[in-house]
């Protein structure tokens, strides 16, 4: 995983890594000038050179081929051979009891550098360079100590376990604590990507604040039952415009009115639930019941009617297909929360109020109306119902519904226009039962 949610601490963390390699050249060079590398200077002009071409090859590779885990891992093995040549200039160069100077510029270097490869935070980097430098230092020690002490067992037991196999538990125990450190941060990286996929996910069908209210929630989203307001939206005549349409206009035709009308939903604070082609289905009420959600949903259509009434018109004025839309309101309880299908969940509601709402969208065909709400709604809204030319219809009967519903609609040529509302709205004919395709477009 190389994506990264902080590109600008990313380039601070880079411009860290280059100021250690500075400093790490400027020890060496300053030890090698100062003549504190007695019998090993050859072999230090070799490490410094060499430390020079590739901290320029390395900045110079993590400036123009970022990315590259193949590169960093070669550059990672160069530096732990050049630390592990540093100690091996160190150590073999004289008796373990003389004077040691270049004790400190090793040491340092080779911290400096497993520092430099820990701010990669990357665990394998971090194990490459340590299990090369502890295997040379350690096979460094026990050949400086076969070749000095060879008196006997002890001795060579006792020049092995010196001051110097310490310093090198030291390193180690470093290097394992930047392990760790490289873990957590692996750690909380995948689990910020993780929520910020599912941030991503659920702002898809929610607005903005439920997103923040489910974060803070968590998972806790099990299926309860709910009061809830049920809204399905859903094009006419969808279905013969697509079987013809070329495949770019009707890409950006359906992305066009889905934006629209998940934007609107959005606004109002509710949630959509689904897309089932150029059909929508929003829930206001979900995953948090509030007093209104009756009126959320109720103005919500009403702007929605206005919304792609415009719309039909801006298309038919541009060259695109001008389609109607029928909506369908109802409140009721629901079963609501996360489903969880083994290999896939999703969001989503159910229940016999769901089934009314899909109905009653699909009556919208048949009455020519852009809106059918029913009486079950209208009941539960706290404010006055809102002013429009509204006409009423008892008991309608819905397919696979024993009992019929009431209805309130508006006419299609009134659809966007209001006036005062009048108690005494028309009643319509009784109507014949409407088809049970919620999106038959």
């Amino acid at each position: 995983m190389t994506s990264s949610l902080h590109p600008h601490w990313d380039f601070a963390r880079e411009m860290r890594s280059i100021l250690l390699r500075f400093v790490a050249f400027a020890i060496l060079l300053a030890n090698l000038l100062l003549g504190g590398n007695e019998g090993a200077e050859h072999m230090h002009w070799i490490v410094v050179a060499s430390y020079l071409a590739i901290s320029v090859a390395s900045v110079a590779t993590a400036r123009y081929l970022p990315g590259r885990s193949r590169l960093k891992t070669c550059f990672v093995i160069l530096d732990a051979l050049l630390v592990a040549l540093l100690l091996y200039a160190h150590i073999l160069a004289g008796p373990v009891t003389e004077n040691h100077n270049l004790t400190t510029t090793s040491l340092v270097v080779a911290f400096i550098l497993l520092v430099h490869v820990g701010l990669k935070l990357e665990r394998r980097l971090v194990l490459i360079f340590s299990g090369i430098v502890l295997v040379a230092w350690v096979a460094m020690l026990a050949t400086t100590a076969a070749r000095h002490q060879a008196a006997g067992t002890l001795s060579l037991l006792g020049s092995f376990f010196n001051q110097d196999l310490g310093l090198t538990v030291s390193f180690g125990f470093t290097a394992f604590a930047i392990y760790l450190l490289a873990r957590d941060h692996d750690r909380t990286r995948k689990e910020a990507l993780k929520a910020d996929q599912r941030r991503q996910n659920l702002s898809r069908f929610f607005s903005p604040l439920v997103v923040s209210a489910l974060q803070e929630k968590g998972d806790a989203l099990g299926l309860e039952r709910r009061d809830a307001a049920i809204m399905f939206v859903d094009l006419r005549d969808f279905t013969l415009f697509a079987e013809t349409a070329p495949a770019p206009e009707l890409a950006f035709v359906l992305a066009e009115y889905r934006q629209l009308v998940s934007q609107t939903i959005f606004e109002h604070g509710g949630t959509v639930d689904k897309f089932i082609g150029d059909g929508v289905m929003a829930v206001f009420g979900q995953p948090r019941p509030t007093d209104d959600d009756a009126d959320r949903a109720m103005a919500c259509a009403l702007d929605l009617v206005d919304a792609l009434n415009d719309w039909k018109n801006h298309n038919a004025r541009n060259g695109h297909p001008a389609l109607c839309a029928g909506i369908g309101l109802h409140y009721g309880k629901v079963v609501g929360g996360v489903l969880d299908s083994g290999c896939h969940s999703e969001f989503t509601v159910i229940g016999d109020a769901v089934n009314v709402g899909q109905r009653l969208e699909s009556l919208s065909k048949a009455l020519d109306a852009p809106l059918v709400v029913s009486a079950a709604l209208m009941a539960r809204l706290r404010a006055p119902v809102p002013p429009a030319n509204w006409l009423t219809q008892n008991d309608v009967p819905l397919p696979g519904r024993r009992l019929p519903v009431d209805v309130w609609y508006l006419r299609r040529h009134a659809a966007g226009v209001t006036s005062p509302y009048e108690s005494g709205a028309a009643q319509a004919a009784p109507l014949q039962s409407a088809g049970t395709g919620a999106h038959s477009g």
